[in-house]
């Protein structure tokens, strides 16, 4: 296996969940470049990072690039970009909302794209990352970025059409899990459980049951009935959420997000 050179423009939170898995990859050599030079200096103290001071660098080191970057900075950075860019190479844009159309559009009809929304969790290696293949994007790039993605966590591929929703539900979805485990620990703590003791029981439950859901072996409702039973106290709980709503607030929730991710485009 060759040495692969990544670089990352853009060294903020989510490109830090990305560079704590990929730093373990055998044969990868990472530099970055961030205008905010503390964020890089932090990211370069932490990680085996090569800190860079402009985007030629990174381009003229890097064979992958990967664009970590906020949505209404793209624009910017791929004019800069654009004429440092060559046939070989492959640009990873994370950024959400942002399109392949969008990047080839605003640098060279050329360039190897892959789109991929990544989340947090790609920090403790349990990451999610839909992968989207531009229109020259090799099968070759394709199983490059699906096996990088894989060092964090999980991958799907998916028609880039599918992309505004896999943000609203994995690139999102951590966020809806700590404020969903955020409320059952207040929960505990009314019922008499320190913070802290509710928030572990909450927490471990949740990956329990998300590995259970992972399995396969059968279907959310399924396991669902499997812990209640008629007039204990599960259906007591699950009573309430019906009350509330909750269900429904979570279908909205994903189309909020899905509608917001359309609109970062416009």
């Amino acid at each position: 296996m060759t040495t692969l050179n990544l670089g990352f423009i853009g060294t903020g939170r989510i490109a830090r969940a990305l560079v704590a898995g990929l730093s373990n990859r055998e044969k990868t050599l990472i530099s970055g470049f961030d205008r905010d030079l503390a964020t890089l200096r932090a990211i370069a103290a932490d990680y085996p990072v090569q800190p860079m001071l402009s985007i030629a660098e990174i381009a003229r080191q890097a064979e992958v690039i990967i664009l970590a970057v906020k949505p209404y900075q793209v624009a910017e950075v791929l004019a800069e970009l654009k004429p440092l860019l060559n046939p070989e190479h492959l640009l990873i844009s994370v950024a959400a909302g942002i399109s392949t159309d969008f990047i080839t559009k605003n640098t060279v009809p050329s360039l190897k794209v892959i789109r991929v929304m990544p989340n947090t969790p790609a920090l403790v290696g349990e990451g999610m990352a839909a992968v989207s293949r531009g229109k020259m994007a090799s099968d070759e790039d394709t199983a490059l970025v699906c096996k990088l993605f894989s060092s964090i966590g999980r991958v799907a591929i998916l028609d880039e059409s599918q992309m505004d929703a896999a943000t609203a539900v994995s690139g999102s979805g951590p966020a809806y899990m700590f404020h969903i485990l955020d409320a059952l620990a207040t929960g505990g703590k009314l019922c008499g459980l320190s913070y802290d003791e509710a928030l572990l029981l909450a927490a471990q439950t949740m990956l329990g049951a998300a590995k259970m859901a992972l399995s396969g072996s059968k279907n959310p409702d399924e396991l669902k009935r499997d812990v209640t039973t008629p007039g204990g106290t599960t259906e007591a709980g699950l009573n309430i959420m019906d009350e509330k709503g909750i269900r429904q607030i979570l279908v909205e929730t994903v189309a909020a997000a899905a509608a917001r991710s359309r609109e970062l485009m416009k």
